[in-house]
């Protein structure tokens, strides 16, 4: 009786293993493909009004940001698209123009944005542009070393806007698929 009950036990264990298995396809990994979407802020900028005001001439904002983020080569190698957002606002006095340019190693400009925003009350100003295949050559993203912003008065340097706080506000920021595996 004792040897018919281990033998039965014997039995089911075999088939209890032999149902629940099955072979394993390790080949999975060389079909995962991996393209997470990264985000991140390349640069707010907000100018007073009143420092508007005591700058003599047209410009009164021009600066070179470096930015090897888009030079790196995990990104450089892998990116696939991407979008740049830009968000300005001018609760000021004054109409402004605002360049955006992107640049190499050699200052060479790559691309630009242009934005002309009038006087307050004006409503926000948003601009996405696209890289990759629905857009602008992504070579100008893997190659940017340098990002130059300059901002001009059209206006006076006397005046101001009844607003609180009046100012001029640059946000951007950019989204991109970057293929990991």
């Amino acid at each position: 009786m004792k040897a018919l009950r281990y033998f039965g036990l014997v039995i089911l264990s075999v088939f209890l293993l032999w149902s629940c298995s099955e072979e394993q396809d390790f080949g999975q990994y060389d079909e995962l493909s991996v393209t997470p979407t990264f985000e991140t802020s390349i640069f707010y900028i907000k100018t007073q009004e009143s420092v508007i005001n005591g700058v003599t001439g047209p410009n009164f904002f021009t600066q070179d940001f470096n930015f090897d983020a888009f030079e790196e080569d995990f990104f450089s190698e892998r990116v696939l698209e991407g979008v740049i957002a830009y968000e300005l606002e001018n609760t000021t006095s004054k109409e402004v123009e605002v360049l955006i340019e992107f640049l190499d190693d050699n200052d060479t400009v790559l691309d630009s944005e242009f934005f002309l925003m009038s006087e307050a009350p004006t409503a926000q100003l948003i601009r996405e542009v696209s890289y990759g295949n629905t857009g602008k050559n992504l070579d100008i993203i893997r190659n940017t070393s340098e990002i130059r912003l300059s901002v001009r008065n059209l206006g006076d340097n006397s005046s101001t806007s009844d607003l609180p706080d009046p100012a001029i506000i640059l946000r951007s920021s950019a989204k991109f698929t970057v293929r990991v595996k």
